[in-house]
């Protein structure tokens, strides 16, 4: 049945197979509720970056400790690219505008919001994705 569509399934004789189909719909149905929420870590990187960085190692520990698999891009990018340089900044913004639409949910860190979070902020709201805002210890609050 390569590329067909599950609805389709036929058996040996070439009926309708109700039977498969339940069954292959069901193995998708656990495995949608096996599959862990993807979450984009968001908080600030530039100005003071050592604290800056800390603090993001410790909001994705959060986020891992509270069951959902957390990426934060501000983690990675910078070591591979320059953060002075307008150029490599932006496609580390890019890359990381990349991770986000592969993730589930965006969760805000901290009571400022950069330039660059808030293009993330922005296009997970343009996206339709839930967005969750933290303060700097980690406490859900409320910035609708």
């Amino acid at each position: 049945m390569m590329g067909g569509n599950i609805m389709n399934l036929k058996n040996s004789e070439g009926y309708p197979d109700p039977t498969a189909v339940e069954a292959i719909a069901n193995v998708i149905r656990e495995e949608k509720q096996r599959r862990k929420t993807y979450v984009y870590i968001c908080s600030p990187y530039a100005g003071d970056i050592e604290t800056n960085t800390k603090n993001a190692i410790r909001y994705l520990r959060f986020a891992a400790n509270n069951g959902v698999i957390p990426f934060a891009p501000h983690l990675l990018y910078p070591q591979a690219l320059d953060e002075n340089d307008p150029n490599q900044r932006m496609l580390g913004l890019y890359f990381g505008l990349f991770w986000l639409s592969k993730c589930d949910e965006v969760w805000v860190f901290g009571d400022y919001i950069s330039f660059g979070m808030k293009a993330e902020i922005d296009k997970a709201i343009k996206r339709r994705m839930t967005v969750r805002y933290f303060s700097n210890d980690c406490l859900e609050v409320d910035r609708q």
